[in-house]
């Protein structure tokens, strides 16, 4: 299980899509407490994919973008994958996750616009402290 803090902002992302990157540069300039998991740097467990979709009430497939380049080299629609294969490809190809998660408090979120962030950090920030600016 992933462990949650009111106080701490958790992002799952990668570096190499754009929405992830986007999100994580709104994220910092928030002043806040962050712990950003880059997932094509660090792996991530199968149980904490299972936690996340779990907490986002999706599937682990859901997590997937079916349409990635990366992903439909290999698979195909009609392709039928089973929890462990889903989790085996976010850990071999972690460029295929569909949109990057975040956790505040105890509270999962999918990023799809991240200027969105800004909204949900303004209606969460009680109880979240302030990182000191420079």
């Amino acid at each position: 299980m992933i462990s949650t803090d009111k106080n701490m902002i958790k992002l799952y992302y990668s570096s190499k899509s754009s929405i992830g990157e986007q999100t994580y540069s709104y994220l910092n300039a928030s002043f806040k407490d962050i712990l950003a998991i880059d997932i094509t740097k660090t792996n991530v467990t199968g149980s904490q994919w299972k936690d996340m979709a779990e907490n986002l009430g999706v599937t682990i497939g859901d997590l997937i973008d079916k349409d990635h380049p990366d992903f439909t080299k290999s698979y195909d629609d009609k392709t039928n994958l089973d929890e462990t294969d889903w989790i085996k490809i976010l850990n071999k190809s972690p460029e295929v996750l569909v949109n990057p998660i975040v956790i505040l408090g105890e509270k999962y979120m999918q990023i799809k616009n991240p200027s969105d962030i800004e909204k949900k950090l303004e209606a969460n920030s009680k109880g979240i402290d302030e990182k000191n600016p420079i």
